[in-house]
C-alpha cells in the first residue's frame, strides 16, 4: 500500500513519540484500539501523547471512541497529556471543527504546525558557519542535549533531564545530534527512520548563537550522514514557527497540517 505524503509524515511521528514511552522507567507504550497512548513517566503534558492508529478515523463517534482510552488511562495516572493528530487524516467534516470536538473531550489547541516534505535538499542559499558534531552517545552529550533542548523549547530543565539523560532513552530509533561551536554546544538535531522517509526532530539552537546558520549547518551535516548510512533520500518533518522558512530553503514543502491539543 502506498501512503499518501501525510501519511508518511504521520506514520514517522508516531515512532518517533514512541522514544518518550521508554526514556524513563516510569513510562510505557500502550497500544489500545485505534489508538496509541505513550506514557512517559514524568507530569508534563507533551510527553504524554496519544496519537490515532491505523485505520483512519472513521467519523465523529469513532473519534469519541478512540479518545476514551487514553482519557481513562492518564486520568488514572494522574498526569497532564496531550493528543498529536495529523488534521489532514481526519474525516472531512471533522477537519474544519476539530478545535471544537476536541475541546470537547477537554482538550485544547497547543500549536499547528506544517507537515512537509522533501525529496531532495536545496543547495544552501548562504555560506554555513562550520560546525563540529557528535552522536547523543555517551553522558556528556545526553546532558547536553537536555540542556539545550529545555532552553530552545522552553521546557524545564529538571524535566528535560528526566527525559533526555538516561542512556535507556537513546537505546531505540530515536537518534540525537549535538553541535558544537569551540567545544561549546549551540544545537540539537533528532532522527528518527520509519516510513520509508528520515525524520527530523528536536532542531534548535541556544538564544545566544540564533540566525547564525548553526542549526541549518548542523542539520544538513546530520542528513547527508544518515543518508549515506540508509541510502534514504527522503525526508519529513513538522515544523515550528521559528524553523519554517529555513526548511522551505532546505527544500521542504508542506503536505499536511498537524495539531497538538493538551489538557
Amino acid at each position: 500500500m502506498v501512503l499518501s505524503p501525510a501519511a508518511v509524515v504521520d506514520c514517522n511521528l508516531c515512532e518517533a513519540m514512541r522514544f518518550f514511552g521508554s526514556a524513563t522507567d516510569k513510562g510505557g507504550v500502550h497500544d489500545y484500539a485505534g489508538v496509541t497512548v505513550i506514557d512517559s513517566g514524568v507530569n508534563y503534558s507533551v510527553f504524554n501523547i496519544s496519537l490515532f492508529r491505523d485505520p483512519p478515523v472513521a467519523n465523529r463517534i469513532d473519534f469519541n471512541l478512540r479518545l476514551t482510552s487514553p482519557e481513562q488511562y492518564f486520568q488514572r495516572r494522574g498526569v497532564r497529556w496531550s493528543h498529536w493528530v495529523c488534521l489532514d487524516l481526519l474525516p472531512t467534516d471533522l477537519r474544519s471543527r476539530a478545535d471544537e470536538a476536541f475541546r470537547q473531550r477537554g482538550l485544547r489547541r497547543l500549536t499547528e504546525a506544517p507537515g512537509m516534505v522533501a525529496s531532495r535538499l536545496e543547495p544552501a542559499r548562504r555560506p554555513l558557519p562550520p560546525v563540529s558534531w557528535r552522536p547523543v552517545a555517551d553522558a556528556e552529550t545526553r546532558l547536553s542535549f537536555a540542556h539545550s533542548t529545555s532552553i530552545a523549547f522552553e521546557i524545564p530543565f529538571a524535566t528535560a533531564r528526566e527525559v533526555y539523560e538516561p542512556a535507556r532513552a537513546w537505546s531505540g530509533t530515536y537518534q540525537g545530534y549535538v553541535g558544537y561551536v569551540r567545544n561549546t554546544p549551540v544545537s540539537t538535531a533528532a532522527i528518527v527512520v520509519a516510513g520509508g522517509v528520515i525524520g527530523v526532530y528536536s532542531v534548535g539552537t541556544l538564544p545566544g548563537f540564533r540566525k547564525r546558520g548553526y542549526a541549518e549547518a548542523l542539520l544538513r551535516n546530520v542528513l547527508a550522514y544518515v543518508t549515506r548510512v540508509t541510502g534514504i533520500e527522503q525526508y519529513a518533518l513538522q515544523s515550528t514557527r521559528a524553523g519554517y522558512d529555513m526548511y522551505r530553503c532546505m527544500g521542504f514543502a508542506d503536505v499536511a497540517r498537524f495539531a497538538v491539543y493538551m489538557t
